[in-house]
């Protein structure tokens, strides 16, 4: 395990101890915690890198990118995304013995953002040559439009992701002006103009009826364009992946999107499950209706444990 940095970002990198009868798959890993919290040496994350470098033999960089209120969008993004780059190099693989075919980015929460953002960019990138294996979305944020989605109603004081604080996460991703924030908390921060990027997060059309209950669709408030003429990031989808049109989708490597019941964030993982695997993105979708956001870092008891064991167990398999 070393402290170290690629293209000036620090990084931690782990790299197996045992032999290997060939090539190494990779992972890159991008912590969540709202683009605001969070490092690679935390318990946690630190943790599950070592266990899943263990388990499949293989070379884990976890990305320690800049962090807000200090540093807003887009600098997270072009952290991760520039050691990345840096990674998918040949004569870098080939330096940590990883195999070009069988490299993947991982990230949960905001990483999960982070690493669908990536995903996304390196398919118009020219410059890179190695292709993702695979992409592995843990309870992402995907999309800035509507706030007040099913799950954000079900799920405003759940533990560890309240409606108010996701909200707090969002708007220090672009700004520590509180007018963003407010705006957002009513979810009144989108102007008219932009009312075209609404039917890529049209939940009438992408949720399950499951997941719809007893809400209604109703037509977005919209706000002034102040907002997003001061923070453009609002709708770029390098920060809400979901407003990526088909074409944009189409070509995204195997992907797995894991989403849990209770967590405001549950309905922009499934919604962008279905929208990939609409477009042909082979797609493995898993549910996990017993559980909230962060289930596979922070648990506490022994049930918490359990679901946790069990979900990190699947990801493991499916890497």
């Amino acid at each position: 395990v070393t402290d170290t940095e690629f293209s000036n970002v620090p990084v931690r990198l782990f790299v197996p101890r045992r032999a290997s009868d060939g090539l190494r798959r990779a992972v890159i890993f991008f912590h969540g915690g709202g683009w605001c919290v969070g490092r690679a040496g935390m318990k946690s994350y630190d943790h599950l890198a070592r266990w899943t470098s263990n388990m499949l033999n293989a070379v884990v960089v976890s990305v320690d990118y800049r962090l807000a209120p200090k540093y807003h969008f887009p600098v997270q993004f072009e952290d991760v995304y520039s050691v990345t780059k840096f990674f998918l190099q040949s004569n870098v693989l080939s330096q940590y013995g990883v195999d070009p075919d069988r490299v993947c980015v991982v990230g949960d929460s905001a990483g999960g953002n982070l690493a669908a953002a990536v995903a996304q960019q390196l398919l118009q990138d020219s410059e890179v040559k190695t292709k993702l294996k695979a992409q592995a979305l843990l309870y992402p944020a995907l999309q800035t439009l509507d706030l007040n989605l099913p799950a954000y109603q079900d799920n405003e004081n759940k533990p560890l992701l309240s409606k108010s604080l996701m909200v707090r996460f969002w708007s220090e991703y672009f700004t520590s002006d509180p007018s963003l924030r407010e705006a957002m908390a009513s979810n009144t921060h989108i102007p008219v103009e932009s009312s075209h990027l609404f039917q890529f997060v049209n939940w009438s059309n992408w949720l399950p009826e499951e997941l719809k209950k007893d809400h209604v669709y109703t037509s977005p408030v919209y706000g002034s364009s102040e907002l997003v003429g001061k923070y453009p990031g609002l709708l770029d989808r390098r920060a809400a992946p979901l407003l990526a049109s088909d074409a944009q989708l189409h070509g995204l490597p195997l992907s797995y999107v894991l989403t849990c019941e209770h967590d405001v964030l549950r309905d922009d993982g499934v919604m962008y499950a279905r929208r990939m695997r609409a477009v042909g993105v082979p797609v493995t979708h898993v549910h996990a209706k017993d559980a909230f956001h962060g289930a596979m870092m922070f648990v506490s008891g022994a049930a918490e444990l359990a679901v946790g064991h069990r979900l990190l167990n699947g990801y493991i398999e499916w890497l």
